[in-house]
């Protein structure tokens, strides 16, 4: 896993667990990796390398860096994650977005199947995936509440796109429970959130965030009742994607034993059995 800071990653606990469970002798682990340096860092592997897992700031600085991206990437203009593809000598460096799957099955977990509706927290890369992934789920309105409303060009060329009804709302000065059926906080822990003291019963909050947990915002939403999705689960479904790719070479092909294989993942990171 690289990235910057990336000391609190719960990734290596993740994957580490999956690798034992298949009995693979691979390791994992974390670099700090800040902007700028990552094609540098890539440059500097050996032929055991096989593939590599990103966060902020690169989930956008590898995209010059890749042979070839999956379709996610291609839309949300960030790769989460490198295949270092050696068939036929030389690493080729495939991109894939595993975000999207994360965002997804992290709601279908919480029982959401479809949204109509929904308020998307921050606007990142990481907002960007999220966006997708509620297309894929039937979403026909989204808000997105920011700091910067002027730096969403990609967000709204993306949501044009998909054929998305989006608004921009300023963050700090909305009622993030209100009008919509499911809110995403994209933002990193810490942020400050202003929450009224609306009801959000019957309403879906996933906080992407995860340590420490409860963040600020999950607390406000438990305590009204509402239904919470903690960010490990997007974590832990987007991880065990990554986990098809740089075993299988894609996220849609099936581990061996691959219930098992989750199990063991979800109760390295605390997570309950499904």
């Amino acid at each position: 896993m690289l990235g910057h800071p990336i000391a609190h990653s719960k990734s290596p606990a993740l994957h580490t667990a999956a690798y034992a469970a298949l009995g693979l002798p691979w390791s994992y682990g974390t670099a700090d990796v800040e902007s700028g340096s990552l094609g540098q860092f890539i440059d500097e592997l050996g032929d055991e390398w096989r593939g590599l897992s990103l966060t902020m700031p690169l989930k956008r600085e590898a995209l010059p860096l890749l042979a070839g991206v999956d379709d996610h990437v291609m839309l949300s203009g960030a790769a989460n994650t490198v295949l270092l593809d050696r068939q036929g000598g030389r690493a080729t460096l495939r991109g894939f977005n595993t975000d999207v799957r994360g965002v997804i099955e992290a709601l279908r977990g919480a029982g959401v199947t479809e949204v109509a509706t929904a308020r998307i927290l921050g606007g990142g890369a990481t907002a960007a995936s999220v966006l997708i992934a509620l297309d894929r789920l039937g979403v026909e309105r989204v808000a997105i509440a920011v700091r910067a409303p002027e730096k969403l060009g990609q967000l709204i060329a993306i949501a044009e796109q998909l054929d998305i009804e989006l608004s921009i709302e300023t963050l700090g000065g909305v009622d993030s429970r209100a009008d919509v059926e499911v809110v995403i906080s994209t933002l990193p822990n810490g942020a400050e959130v202003a929450v009224s003291a609306g009801d959000p019963t019957g309403r879906v909050l996933l906080d992407v965030a995860y340590e420490p947990w409860p963040t600020p915002l999950a607390a406000v939403w438990l305590a009204g009742g509402g239904v919470v999705v903690p960010g490990l689960e997007m974590l832990a479904h987007q991880a065990l994607a990554q986990v098809r790719i740089f075993v299988g070479g894609s996220p849609d092909a099936a581990l061996p034993d691959e219930d098992a294989v989750f199990s063991a993942m979800r109760h390295a990171v605390g997570l309950a059995p499904l």
